[in-house]
């Protein structure tokens, strides 16, 4: 039905609406639907416009807001006139559902220090921890044991000061998977090769610490420092290829829309496995089905209390300016769909941006003392942060809303991890043990 409203449809029962994906592309034309219709209706609607094999599940949002009523009933509660073409944003959910975590189940000694960082397998099965100890430990899930404490054994050796982060290439450019990238506070990262064990490229260029990096699903290398800057590398050479600059202060931390699916290559929620020369077919084909028709998009968060959201490969100057928060931006993260974006800072309050637009969405406000971490559940559907104030705190997106209050470590909260396939969290932090949460 075309734009002009026709006498037909205007009865005091219908309303005109605009269907459009995050993105802003229109699902056909403005048509009137039945101001009864509702989030069911709606997802018959769009599973019928899209041609879909099977009905797949919607949420649909108007200004933000996500729809749980009859059109009707929005439009009577916001007071907004039926005359108005009322635009409805339609996302995909997740065809699983995770269960949030709401128990320890595990308390892991080992570790002589402070847990500073933790990280599950991408299946995972397996966990590593890092330490103000100075050393990565490797553990098994099923024995809850250590499988491996890497120490000194064959260190790699090239930085002049301490790692700040560390990424894998993507298993979907390259299987199987030999080469990372690390930063340092020595103002370099280097590209290594795990079996040669030895630094391939330097990337130099930075004038201060190196603070965060990312690998791409471009292949493009991120670089984030507290020189203000985002550096893009490319990774043959190592040639300087653009510098994203408007940060006021140091650039605290990186996140890509496409990393969930960069960090879980050919892993999915139901756990197949497959075999090696079947895994990169299968990483690439869920990364272009993440990533879509719209380019890989970045965000950062600094000690200017800000955030920008970019879209590297189209332009070096920032799509948006996100602001709020009231101290420092310490991690970002955005969720495994790419819908949203999450930060957490030193004021205490987790927000939940709109992860194409930029836009504000919501402040989680519970936390006592400055949040460290925030990590994602893998049907994007809950958000879990770790604090000073010695707990973990489960979000629900929906409601927006605190979900679970989870209380247990003796001290501050560093790390926290959600694991890829959704079944458990693990937190660390200065009382140096690792906690595993279970549903």
């Amino acid at each position: 039905m075309n734009m002009e409203t026709s006498q037909a449809g205007m009865g005091n029962n219908t309303v005109m609406c605009l269907l459009t994906d995050p993105e802003g592309t229109n699902l056909g034309s403005a048509m009137y639907i039945p101001q009864t219709a509702g989030p069911l209706q709606l997802t018959q609607l769009v599973n019928r416009f899209l041609n879909n094999e099977e009905m797949l599940p919607y949420s649909f949002y108007v200004s933000d807001e996500e729809l749980l009523v009859p059109v009707g009933t929005y439009l009577e509660k916001n007071q907004v006139s039926v005359e108005k073409v009322l635009t409805i944003v339609y996302q995909q959910q997740a065809v699983f559902r995770i269960r949030p975590v709401n128990r320890c189940s595990q308390t892991i000694a080992g570790h002589a220090e402070a847990v500073l960082c933790v990280s599950f397998s991408p299946d995972g099965k397996q966990l590593a921890s890092g330490s103000g100890d100075t050393t990565v430990r490797l553990w098994d899930l099923n024995t809850e044991t250590p499988l491996f404490t890497c120490k000194d054994g064959n260190p790699l050796t090239g930085h002049k000061k301490w790692i700040t982060g560390i990424s894998w290439e993507p298993v979907h450019l390259s299987s199987p998977c030999r080469r990372f990238v690390t930063s340092s506070k020595d103002g370099d990262a280097r590209i290594w090769d795990v079996t040669l064990k030895k630094t391939l490229i330097c990337l130099s260029g930075h004038t201060l610490a190196v603070t965060c990096v990312k690998w791409g699903g471009d292949g493009i290398i991120y670089t984030g420092s507290q020189d203000c800057t985002i550096k893009m590398w490319e990774t043959t050479q190592g040639k300087l290829i653009r510098e994203l600059k408007g940060h006021g202060h140091w650039v605290n931390s990186l996140a890509l829309s496409t990393e969930y699916v960069l960090r879980t290559g050919a892993f999915d929620h139901t756990g197949r496995q497959y075999p090696p020369n079947e895994e990169m077919k299968k990483a690439l084909e869920r990364y272009n089905q993440t990533k879509g028709d719209s380019p890989e998009r970045l965000v950062s968060g600094s000690d200017d209390f800000t955030m920008f959201l970019w879209e590297p490969s189209v332009s070096k100057q920032p799509k948006k300016r996100l602001t709020g928060h009231q101290q420092l931006v310490n991690h970002v993260y955005f969720s495994p769909d790419g819908k949203w974006i999450a930060s957490a800072s030193f004021d205490r309050s987790v927000r939940l941006w709109n992860g194409v637009t930029g836009q504000f969405v919501t402040a989680f406000r519970g936390h006592v003392g400055p949040v460290y971490q925030v990590s994602w559940s893998a049907d994007s559907r809950l958000l879990l942060s770790g604090s000073k104030d010695s707990t973990l705190k489960i979000w629900e997106i929906r409601t927006k809303t605190l979900k679970q209050d989870l209380p247990g470590h003796a001290d501050e909260v560093f790390a926290v991890d959600w694991s890829p396939d959704g079944e458990k969290v693990v937190s660390g932090g200065k009382d140096k043990v690792l906690k595993l949460w279970k549903g």
